[in-house]
């Protein structure tokens, strides 16, 4: 039986192997074969031939029928062996599903197990559960109960905190605003909401947010508070002096959050401080009055005791008389000193140039310092080595009290022999630098302290032969102070016991005489003007006057305004200010002008005095105009940017403040503007601008008065700025001449004098006021 199976499987292998068609062909040959051969052993046995039909016929009865049995033979045995390996593979399959059940079934029972085990827990759980939901209603309810009690403490902190007068907020590590009190919402003219989100450099000034920051860096660096003063401004102007304390906070976890501000206004406290320092000066002024009271019985000592020492005495009454006499001068010295100190220390140093024949100053000088000299038995000598300015701009009290100094001092410290001063000048221009020297033939300055005879209080030593009081040593001070605010300079060069020379050196302006005339105009035809200008004082006033003439007039109060209302087709003539809350007048024509190929003329206005336009004509401008408008410059200038031609000029106008002869308005009041302005809109017009001028006055001083305190001089100037060109638009001439001072800190002394400027405007400004008013109560 074996090897027929094994021949049955090695048939069935081979009939897979060559295919149902190559194996039936290849057995179908094989049985043809296999008949012919039997055909011919049976036609053998029984013939004992064999014929070639025989094997002709076994062949053809062989290649007909067995081709198609063996071929239904091969698909039956092929169909077999394809239904026994699918059941093959069916009886593997299903070996491993009984195996795989077997498998499943002790999972099962496993997790049958395990379910009764959680079935068992859940139950456990569940009853945990409804003691932990009766624990969780209580906590619940108490944490309630705590989060209204935290509610009730957080509102009442919060009033707490916003009804402090202190700054208080939050800054995150970023630098970003992350709370605030009331009063920090204050300052910043922002609320809470506003404020979150932004930083220091997005809510204050960049000068005021540049400490700010860098402040707050610090804090962040060292992780440490630090405590600081600052000047802080509020949303009008008005600054107020904080001491401000940053604190950093952190998270539970240690992290950097940020810093928490704390900021308390002092500024009563430096107000207070500046009040000592005013009582300290005003000490200064009772002395320095003290001093001048008692100089008149002093000269009477100094004149009485020389008389005395000229009369017979005894040698001892004669040197006693001789150190009264100089007791009494080395005083009287004193006293002038004090008194200069005074001035100096009260920031009272100030030059009121004017017009001076300086021929008749130099002879003057000579004379008195000749006399001086020969009440010593001196020679004194002045020599002229060039040819001087007949008249010239400068203050010459203090310029006859600068060389009376040096003189007074060059014949007090010469015993012998003389003092010499020459005198030179080169003029070039407008312009003569002036130099004088002052050589003597005294006891000399030591080589070591020649560079601090400048010095406030500083003293020469003086030889122990020399009866001369050698002074408290402010004169030279406050000469060379004097000397350099005239855009000049002291020099001394001494050689000890061989006399000194002192070289005074100025610069000033040189007066050409010529004749003065005016011109007098004619009315232009009606014009569209744009003007510029952010005071409404200046608005009310120039509108009224431009209009009066028959102009019409369109206002921006800014610059982004006028750059976004001006059509150059439509105005034939615009009124720039120089000085706006945003840009200069300067910007606006460069924007002008890079923006239009065609433009009415640009003139600017402004309240600075007016020397030259060609500094504005290069920086855009066709032309420039003074604040406050005048008649004639404005007739003037619209006559010259419109092409009119002028009519011919007239000789000196009459004067009205001649035709009025009163002293007072004269000196309070710009009256040529006033008459001018009265004579074309009248007077109502200006009393109303009167009265718009006393509403704005108070808000204006507020803010000045904070910037005087935190002594921001641009704060100080700006204010100035406005008060000036608010008050020269109504006439007020002497408030705006000392506005005009107070708003210019470039110049010489300005820190010095500026208190006085502002006390003399909140001071004078109302009674200038009332002799406005009379005044315009006489022309209705």
């Amino acid at each position: 039986m074996k090897p027929m199976k094994n021949l049955a499987q090695y048939y069935v292998d081979l009939l897979v192997k060559l295919g149902i068609l190559r194996f039936s062909i290849l057995l179908a040959l094989a049985l043809v074969a296999l008949a012919v051969v039997v055909q011919v052993g049976i036609t053998l046995a029984l013939k004992g031939h064999v014929d070639d039909i025989d094997i002709v016929r076994s062949v053809f009865f062989g290649l007909l029928i067995t081709p198609w049995a063996v071929y239904f033979l091969s698909v039956v045995v092929d169909q077999l062996e394809e239904s026994r390996q699918r059941l093959a593979k069916l009886v593997s399959k299903l070996k491993d599903m009984r195996s795989r059940d077997q498998e499943l079934n002790q999972k099962l029972q496993q997790n049958i197990v395990k379910l009764n085990q959680e079935i068992e827990e859940r139950i456990k759980a569940e009853e945990a559960r409804e003691i932990a939901m009766v624990d969780l209603e209580n906590e619940v309810h108490q944490r309630e109960k705590t989060q209204l009690e935290l509610a009730e403490r957080t509102a009442l902190l919060r009033s707490f905190i916003d009804a402090s007068p202190d700054l208080i907020y939050y800054r995150n590590a970023q630098g970003e605003f992350s709370g605030c009190n009331r009063a920090m919402e204050e300052l910043t003219g922002r609320s809470e909401h506003e404020l979150v989100g932004l930083t220091p450099w997005d809510v204050y000034r960049k000068e005021i947010a540049q400490s700010i920051v860098e402040t707050d860096q610090d804090v962040f660096k060292t992780n440490s508070s630090i405590t600081y003063e600052q000047w802080l401004e509020y949303p009008d102007g008005s600054k107020s002096f904080f001491e401000l304390r940053k604190v950093p906070f952190y998270s539970k976890d240690g992290d950097h959050l940020g810093l928490v501000g704390f900021g308390r206004d002092i500024t009563e406290r430096k107000r207070h401080e500046e009040s000592l320092e005013k009582a300290s000066r005003d000490k200064t002024t009772f002395i320095s009055t003290i001093s001048h009271e008692l100089r008149t019985p002093l000269n009477g000592i100094v004149g009485l005791s020389r008389m005395l020492l000229d009369s017979p005495l005894t040698q001892e009454q004669h040197k006693y008389m001789q150190t009264i006499n100089v007791s009494a001068v080395t005083l009287g010295n004193i006293f002038n000193d004090i008194i200069d100190m005074d001035k100096f220390d009260r920031r009272k140093l100030e030059l009121f140039p004017a017009s001076l024949d300086f021929d008749e100053f130099v002879v003057e000088l000579e004379s008195l310092s000749t006399l001086m000299a020969e009440q010593k038995g001196l020679r004194f000598d002045l020599d002229r080595l060039t040819d001087l300015p007949h008249l010239i701009e400068v203050d010459a009290t203090r310029l006859r009290q600068v060389l009376w100094n040096i003189i007074s001092n060059a014949v007090k410290f010469t015993k012998e022999g003389g003092i010499v001063m020459t005198v030179s000048a080169e003029i070039e221009d407008d312009f003569a630098d002036i130099i004088m020297d002052i050589e003597d033939t005294g006891i000399g300055i030591p080589e070591s302290e020649v560079d601090k005879i400048f010095a406030m209080y500083y003293q020469v030593k003086s030889g122990k032969d020399n009866l001369h009081a050698v002074g408290t040593g402010i004169g030279l001070s406050v000469s060379r102070q004097l000397i350099n605010l005239m855009g000049g300079d002291i020099t001394v060069s001494s050689e000890e016991g061989f006399g000194s020379t002192f070289t005074v050196t100025i610069r000033v302006p040189v007066i050409h005489e010529e004749e003065d005339h005016s011109i007098q105009y004619e009315s232009q035809r009606p014009l569209n003007i744009f003007m510029v200008e952010d005071i409404p004082l200046n608005i009310t006033v120039a509108r009224s006057l431009l209009e009066s003439l028959g102009h019409k007039v369109s206002v921006a109060m800014t610059g982004e305004e006028a750059k976004a209302n001006f059509d150059p087709a439509v105005y034939d003539l615009v009124f720039l200010d120089i000085q706006l809350p945003d840009m200069t007048g300067f910007d606006i024509a460069k924007d002008f002008r890079s923006r239009y190929k065609q433009l009415p003329p640009l003139v600017a206005l402004t309240a600075n005095v007016l020397k030259n336009k060609d500094e504005y004509r290069q920086k855009g401008m066709d032309d420039a105009i003074s604040k406050p408008l005048s008649v004639g410059a404005v007739q003037e200038v619209l006559a010259k940017m419109t092409g009119q031609e002028l009519p011919q000029t007239s000789q000196v106008q009459e004067s009205v403040q001649s035709a009025i002869g009163n002293e007072v308005y004269s000196r309070l009041l710009d009256l040529d503007m006033l008459e001018s302005y009265v004579s074309i809109v009248g007077a109502q017009p200006v009393i109303e601008s009167v009265q718009l001028f006393e509403e704005m006055m108070p808000s204006y001083l507020a803010v000045l008065d904070s910037n005087m305190v935190a002594k921001d001089q641009q704060g100080i100037a700006s204010e100035a700025h406005k008060i000036k060109g608010a008050a020269g638009s109504i006439g007020l001439k002497h408030i705006q001449s000392v506005a005009q001072k107070a708003q210019t800190p470039d110049a010489p002394a300005w820190w010095e004098n500026i208190t006085d400027w502002v006390d003399e405007i909140k001071n004078d400004y109302q009674s200038d006021i009332q002799v406005l008013k009379q005044w315009l109560a006489q022309r209705k």
